[in-house]
């Protein structure tokens, strides 16, 4: 088998990967009807607030996403870079690594701004209330199995 032949059939591989899983997270979203898929386990922790306090914590989420933007969309133009890249021959694999890190440092930021507004947010709730959300975080943290030492 050709080198060309080779680096062909690893990027056609790696791009099937990438199309099934937006075909999976496509189909997700439109089960769950977008509203819940990014939303992060904070917010659905906020679910166990009662009803007074679930709508303003739901929106200072809302907000703090509205305020990362641009850099959700800086997110979102590193990740569409780094698959213009991996359709190159050849195929820079440090290009595509550093617009793959620029892609997870932006969605690290904009998950960091809303987790800080959630904390400020839930600090001037009720004691009562904020262990309700701290009990739903444990839940949703329990669900994820812990990493392999």
């Amino acid at each position: 088998m050709t080198t060309k032949l080779r680096i062909g059939l690893i990027a056609s591989i790696i791009l099937n990967l990438f199309l099934a899983g937006v075909l999976v997270a496509g189909y997700a979203s439109l089960r769950t009807g977008d509203r819940m898929l990014n939303a992060g386990s904070l917010r659905i922790a906020g679910a166990e607030l009662p009803a007074a306090e679930r709508r303003p914590f739901r929106r200072a989420l809302r907000e703090a996403r509205r305020a990362m933007r641009p850099t959700a969309v800086a997110s979102r133009a590193a990740k569409a870079e780094a698959a213009r890249l991996l359709r190159r021959t050849p195929v820079d694999q440090a290009a595509i690594a550093v617009a793959l890190d620029r892609a997870r440092t932006a969605d690290f930021a904009v998950r960091a701004a809303v987790e800080r507004r959630a904390v400020a947010f839930a600090a001037g709730l009720p004691a009562e209330d904020r262990a309700k959300l701290a009990a739903a975080m444990e839940r949703r943290a329990g669900r994820i199995a812990p990493a392999a030492e």
